[in-house]
């Protein structure tokens, strides 16, 4: 990618052209809109929960550009974008001089704000309209509305999540909340939601105690595990297998994963107090791992395999969405929901880090002007400078997503 083009597409927010924007050629309207129903066709045939959960990723995109487009037209600020997707032009349609639509890549949306840099390209009629021309309070609001929305999001589903289903918390019983497929677990009939009774007559009140008891059992040995299932009492007895991933010992391995958290009912009251108690503290997660997971080295560790730590390991939507597929299937709608709520907050968080093209170096941008700025002398950083800076943060984030998905994928 040109310099140029690094600075028209991704740092400046969108096409630069002096004429109206191009309609979508015929062939690429066809074949976007086919790829695009192909998309939530296959999902919804992979797996329901996952195409719930796109879904939901989808309508949170739009609801962060619409925080960017309100806050922009409440100041002033012309806006003349708004699209789901980026690349090529799928359909749009154009109302009040701004044109809506959808694009051929389902990674994103955008906004286009006009002057967003110093260098941009505006009518001469349209500079007071600019978002550089704006004051340095808004241009924080404008810059920041996309994150804060998120937060909104994840206020907005979590405390109805607690109110009606329940807040996750440890009670003691140990269910199971994934069955690896074709694992010894799933040939018995074990099913993800079981609670697990007893193991060979020992009771089973603690998660860590179960999986010390499957890590002791040799492969070839069978357990008689009595779980309860929609009230009523079952006997499983699998075998054991040598477990996959332990490749230094002998190991049983019956492919579960218990847990002993589960939905302990809350008021409204209690809701309302909780939640923002836990997007706070989500919130303080979320900046220590994109701290970590920003770290170059750490994330070639993950890529090699010398890096184990999971809060460091970069994620994309595709890894999202093959979680909310054992999300779904184990914790239903409120699973599902709690974890476009997690999403929301993880994505706000890394959109406010000051790189370049994330909202954060936009933010950075306006702090660096503002205090260069005197009084009777408005400061224009020169985006050109940045150009280099800029490419390296994208090149950064290019890097952590192509791991996140060969760890998602190909690794997973």
């Amino acid at each position: 990618m040109s310099l140029l083009k690094l600075k028209q597409e991704v740092v400046s927010g969108g096409t630069q052209s002096a004429v109206a924007p191009e309609k979508a050629e015929p062939s690429t309207m066809v074949i976007g809109t086919l790829a695009w129903v192909a998309l939530f066709a296959f999902l919804g045939w992979t797996n329901p929960w996952m195409l719930v959960f796109v879904l939901g990723l989808a309508v949170s995109i739009m609801l962060h550009e619409l925080g960017h487009f309100w806050t922009a037209r409440r100041s002033g600020m012309k806006a003349t974008q708004f699209f789901l997707g980026f690349g090529s032009r799928v359909w749009s349609i154009h109302r009040n001089g701004v044109e809506y639509g959808v694009r051929a890549i389902p990674l994103g949306g955008f906004v286009k704000i006009i002057g967003m840099t110093n260098v941009d390209e505006v009518a001469p009629e349209d500079e007071g309209q600019t978002y550089r021309q704006g004051t340095y309070a808004r241009r924080m609001w404008v810059i920041t509305a996309g994150s804060v929305m998120h937060l909104i999001i994840a206020f907005a589903i979590i405390v109805p999540v607690y109110a009606f289903a329940g807040r996750v918390q440890d009670t003691n019983d140990v269910h199971l909340a994934r069955v690896v497929a074709d694992s010894p677990a799933a040939k018995a009939g074990l099913l993800p939601g079981d609670l697990v009774v007893s193991i060979d007559g020992v009771a089973m009140h603690n998660a860590d105690r179960m999986r010390e008891i499957l890590a002791s059992t040799a492969p070839g040995a069978s357990l008689t595990i009595v779980i309860l299932r929609d009230g009523a009492t079952l006997t499983m007895q699998p075998v054991l297998q040598q477990n996959p991933s332990v490749t230094d010992k002998v190991q049983g391995f019956l492919g579960v994963s218990p847990t002993t958290e589960d939905r302990v009912a809350v008021g409204l009251l209690d809701a309302l107090v909780q939640g923002p108690k836990d997007l706070f503290v989500g919130v303080g997660q979320a900046v220590q791992g994109v701290a970590k997971v920003l770290n170059p080295v750490s994330v070639y560790g993950h890529l090699v395999g010398t890096n184990k730590d999971a809060s460091s390991r970069p994620g994309t939507i595709v890894g999202a969405t093959q979680m909310s597929s054992d999300v779904g299937k184990f914790d239903g709608w409120a699973g599902i929901l709690s974890l476009l709520a997690a999403v929301n907050v993880s994505v706000g968080v890394f959109n406010m880090f000051p790189l370049l093209p994330l909202d954060g170096g936009h933010a950075a941008i306006a702090t660096y002007e503002r205090i260069r700025s005197r009084r009777n002398r408005r400061y224009f950083a020169d985006v050109n400078k940045l150009m280099p800076v800029a490419a390296v943060c994208l090149a950064l984030i290019a890097f952590m997503f192509l791991t996140g998905l060969y760890l998602d994928t190909i690794k997973n």
